[in-house]
């Protein structure tokens, strides 16, 4: 059978759907992948995967080009006549799950990661922005073979409660997974330790916060270095300009460094990770950190307080409070046999609830599910083999503890 992922972004698909995509494949059924072309369309190509070109925009609002991204999707799916659609992110959600819908019997798995600034602003602009996506979506999420996968219960709450989706359509997968096989912990470095913050350089992910947050942090005499990890994204509105990012660097209270590859390694550089998030799907970034044994300090926004229980792997705070933030940064400096206790249980959260292997299976049985009840799919019972898409074969006995 042939399962059609339909995503904006290669990088991001590269990044986090890689292992669902493998799973699949593994489970029998031919994967294809329709992304906006960019560098990693050639190493998914590598990987086996036939990968069809999408020109879409994710922060573009002009009518005929978005209508040319939809008719591209549209004939693609009358093509392919894909057995399942999987569609990643709203964009793609509203573009999909139309074309699903107009060429029927295309059964659907919309995954919301997040419901991003349309839903995070009150401006004019993003009040009119929702009204039209909720209610596109409304009609999307009405199709009778469709499942609604959210990461976290805030944002299923919320489009139930606002009758966007039927509750009955939903499912909740904690996220995309985290390979805890290359995401192990590593012990802490020696030195001035570093409170790291890796994201995007988006205003929403809390990028303001931190920087007040570190300068308040200096006026106290605390002996840390700031780092903010990551690349601005032209295409959110909510970029932040590479002449403020170098301005704050040039000030001294945080260093910038950029887009960095090897996650694993660089966040073992880090003694605390931050992620002071408006709000998230849920955070690939803080379940990798947690898979390194590292405390969290994150806020109490949907998305981030599933990965981090307060006082347990790290610390909650108020969104869009620097100072709260400053007081958790500076609880866990002054304390490294709490911060080896919080990155121990960090570590055993992402081994029992967080892996990739975890997650993948969680999302073919919702693909199983889907297809039980779809009287248009002639698979049924026989599609999927989970094969070895269980438990992983090294399982970990125990939590390993940082070095002294």
């Amino acid at each position: 059978m042939k399962i059609l992922f339909l995503t904006t972004e290669d990088s991001t698909f590269w990044s986090h759907r890689l292992a669902l995509a493998r799973a699949t494949r593994e489970a029998g059924a031919e994967v294809v992948i329709m992304a906006r072309w960019g560098e990693y369309c050639a190493r998914l190509q590598k990987e086996g995967f036939r990968v069809i070109p999408w020109k879409v925009s994710r922060r573009s609002l002009n009518p005929f080009r978005e209508l040319y991204s939809f008719l591209q999707v549209l004939k693609v799916y009358r093509d392919e006549r894909p057995d399942l659609a999987h569609h990643v992110a709203l964009k793609p959600i509203a573009y999909g799950g139309t074309a699903a819908r107009l060429c029927r019997k295309i059964p659907a798995v919309n995954s919301v990661t997040g419901l991003g600034p349309v839903f995070i602003h009150s401006r004019p602009l993003m009040r009119a922005l929702r009204y039209f996506l909720t209610t596109a979506l409304r009609w999307v999420f009405g199709a009778s073979d469709c499942h609604v996968v959210f990461q976290n219960h805030d944002d299923c709450k919320l489009l139930v409660s606002q009758r966007v989706v039927p509750e009955e359509k939903t499912v909740v997968v904690p996220g995309f997974g985290v390979d805890t096989e290359n995401f192990a912990p590593l012990p802490e470095p020696e030195g001035v330790p570093i409170v790291m913050l890796p994201a995007r350089m988006l205003w929403e992910k809390g990028i303001r916060e931190f920087v007040e947050a570190a300068a308040g942090l200096r006026q106290q005499g605390v002996n840390a270095r700031m780092v903010l990890v990551g690349a601005p994204d032209p295409n959110n509105p909510g970029c932040i300009a590479e002449a403020r990012l170098k301005e704050w660097q040039d000030s001294g209270v945080v260093e910038w460094w950029g887009q960095r590859a090897n996650m694993s390694s660089i966040l073992g550089q880090a003694q605390v990770v931050c992620l002071p998030s408006y709000r998230e799907g849920v955070p690939k970034v803080l379940m990798e950190a947690a898979a390194c044994s590292r405390p969290i300090v994150t806020t109490s926004a949907p998305g981030c307080s599933l990965v981090v229980r307060h006082g347990e792997n790290g610390f909650l705070v108020p969104v869009k409070d620097s100072e709260a933030l400053a007081t958790a940064i500076r609880a866990l400096l002054n304390d490294r046999s709490l911060r080896r206790k919080m990155g121990a249980a960090g570590r055993a959260r992402a081994l029992q609830e967080f892996s990739e292997r975890r997650v993948a299976r969680q999302m073919l049985g919702v693909y199983q599910a889907l297809l039980n009840g779809s009287g248009s799919s002639p698979y049924r019972q026989e599609f999927l083999d989970f094969g070895s898409f269980g438990e992983p074969k090294n399982r970990e006995k125990a939590v390993p503890q940082q070095a002294s």
